[in-house]
C-alpha cells in the first residue's frame, strides 16, 4: 500500500472529516460518522449518515461519499484514499455494507484512514485487508 501525503495534506483531511460528522443526522442511533473521499486534485468530498426510522434506509458516510463524488462527476480513477471517523473513542471502521460497496468503486490497495472519535489516533488498512476476498462482478 501507498499513500503519500503530507502532514498538511493528513491534518486537513482529519479536520475534514471531522467536520463531516457534525453534519450526520442521526436521532436513534446518536452514532456520528463522517467521511471524506480525497481526490488526485486535492478536492475533498465529504459525506456523512443519514438514519431513516425504517432504519433499513438508512445510509452511512461512506456511501454517501461515494456516491456524492460520482453524481458530481469525480471519476473512481481520481481518488486517493478515503478518511472515516465515528463518534467512539475507538477507532471506527466502515461497516460490512460499505466494505462491499466501496470494493465495487476502487481496487484492492485502496487505502483507507479510519480515526477515533477525537481524531487523536488512526489507522491505515487496505480495501484488501477490509474486505478480503470480496465478492465482486467476476462471479457474475
Amino acid at each position: 500500500m501507498s499513500i503519500q501525503l503530507t502532514s498538511e495534506k493528513f491534518y486537513t483531511l482529519r479536520d475534514k472529516v471531522l467536520y463531516a460528522r457534525t453534519k450526520a443526522y442521526c436521532p436513534y442511533s446518536k452514532f456520528f460518522v463522517g467521511a471524506v473521499i480525497l481526490t488526485k486534485d486535492g478536492d475533498y468530498v465529504s459525506g456523512c449518515n443519514v438514519e431513516n426510522s425504517s432504519y433499513g434506509g438508512t445510509i452511512c458516510a461512506e456511501r454517501t461519499a461515494v456516491v456524492k463524488s460520482i453524481s458530481e462527476g469525480i471519476p473512481k480513477e481520481d481518488w486517493v484514499c478515503l478518511a472515516v471517523i465515528g463518534g467512539h473513542e475507538k477507532i471506527v471502521s466502515p461497516c460490512g455494507i460499505c466494505r462491499q460497496f466501496l470494493s465495487e468503486f476502487v481496487p484492492g490497495h485502496f487505502p483507507v484512514i479510519m480515526f477515533s472519535g477525537d481524531g487523536s489516533r488512526h489507522k491505515l488498512m487496505t480495501m484488501n485487508e477490509l474486505l478480503p476476498e470480496n465478492f465482486n462482478s467476476e462471479f457474475l
